[in-house]
Parts: C-alpha cells; sequence; structure tokens
C-alpha cells in the first residue's frame, strides 16, 4: 500500500528531554519485531533516557546468554508485566510490597511469541508476574490486536511507568508520539484495524476458521470474551 509505509518526523510529538525516571525498563523483544515498519518500542525509547530503557531482541535468555538480564531478573525489586492467575495488580502490589520496585520488565511481541518467552525461559518467572487492571482501549489503532483490551508495548508501559513513577504526565506524554503516528497514517491510506474478538463476534472475521482445533478452541473463547 503506497500510503502505508510513507515516512513521518515525529519529533515535534517526542518530549524536548528524555523523562526523567527512576524506573529501569528492560524491553525484551521478539526477533520478528524487529523488522515490523510500525513499532512502538523506537517511539518509547525516544523519549525515554538510554540507561532506563535497555532493549534485548531474541527468544532464549539465560544466565550464560546474558548475565546482566539474568541479575535483574533476579533482584527483589525487579517485576514483569505478563497477565495471568499469578499476576499481582501493578497498583495494588506496590501498595504492599516491602521492597519497592526499581524495574519492570516487558515482553514485545505477538501473544503467541509473547507466550513462547515467557513460558521458555526460566528467567522471567523469577520477577514478580504483574498486571494492569486499565480501563483504557488501545490507541494503536493501525495493528490488529486480539480482544479490544490488548494494548501495545509503547501503552503498557505508559500505564506501568505512570504508576511507578506516581506520575500521569508520563503517560500521556508517552501516548502523544504513538497517536500522531496512527493520525498521520490513517491520513494516508491506513485503516483502523478493528481487534480480531470484534471481528469474530460481529461476523466480519474475513479468514475462513481454522481447522486445527486448538486454534480453533482460542476464536471460541475470543468469541466468548474470555481471557486466554
Amino acid at each position: 500500500c503506497p500510503g502505508w509505509s510513507t515516512k513521518v518526523c515525529l519529533c515535534p510529538f517526542l518530549p524536548v528531554h528524555p523523562l526523567h525516571i527512576s524506573t529501569h525498563l528492560y524491553i525484551i523483544q521478539h526477533p520478528a519485531e524487529e523488522n515490523k515498519v510500525l513499532r512502538t518500542v523506537p517511539l518509547l525509547a525516544a523519549c525515554l533516557p538510554q540507561d532506563k530503557c535497555k532493549v534485548k531482541i531474541g527468544r532464549r535468555f539465560s544466565e550464560e546468554r546474558d548475565p546482566e538480564l539474568s541479575t535483574v531478573c533476579q533482584k527483589s525489586g525487579t517485576l514483569i508485566l505478563y497477565p495471568g492467575a499469578d499476576a499481582a495488580n501493578l497498583e495494588e502490589f506496590i501498595l504492599d510490597s516491602p521492597v519497592y520496585p526499581s524495574t519492570i520488565i516487558i515482553i514485545d511481541g505477538t501473544w503467541s511469541q509473547a507466550k513462547d518467552i515467557f513460558y521458555k525461559n526460566s528467567l522471567f518467572r523469577l520477577p514478580k508476574q504483574v498486571q494492569l487492571k486499565t480501563n483504557i482501549s488501545s490507541q494503536y489503532v493501525i495493528r490488529m490486536q486480539p480482544t479490544n483490551r490488548c494494548l501495545s508495548t509503547l501503552e503498557c508501559a505508559a500505564v506501568a511507568l505512570s504508576i511507578l513513577e506516581k506520575n500521569s504526565y508520563i503517560q500521556e506524554t508517552l501516548l502523544r508520539p504513538l497517536r500522531a503516528l496512527c493520525s498521520f497514517q490513517l491520513q494516508h491510506g491506513a485503516q483502523i484495524r478493528l481487534s480480531k474478538e470484534h471481528l469474530l463476534k460481529n461476523g466480519l472475521y474475513p479468514k475462513p476458521m481454522p481447522k486445527n482445533k486448538r486454534k480453533l478452541r482460542k476464536m471460541e473463547l475470543l468469541m466468548n470474551s474470555v481471557k486466554i
């Protein structure tokens, strides 16, 4: 699509100086995300100090492969943002935590890629697992999300950092370039991508239902708004 890859300078929408934060953010990025045209992690990194935002690319991590990350995962002040039955609500967790979190890890990839990284790397089950309880809908409308509740990596980081830093200005500042990116792309031929959940519920999903039973079950759960 000619308009899809139109170049745009988002510098006017970035903070003049990197945001002052005390939290260290580690983004664990699936290699497939690195080549996506419309990624949110570069926007996130452009808003934060280099020493507070590190991006690690890969599928498998261990103490031998990445001693720095291994050390970070073993610290009591490290959290990993990954939803699930064992995940605490971030806002509630910091109220009772004896050690205030100093680092948060976020996995960047599709849901299946993130799940693969989380469960196949024992390092990522060492930090306290947390999740966001938020009613905001994703503003990353030019990329399809599995459900209406899913947020992009930048949006997750924006919400998490605003909670940890107790500063709502952080969320607004980080979302500004994302809104600008989406607005520009929509003006140049991109279309709003409704979530897979919305398309399935309204009979608008353009592809045939999968024959694989496991994938079909996932589709059925989406249609019934069950968390997967």
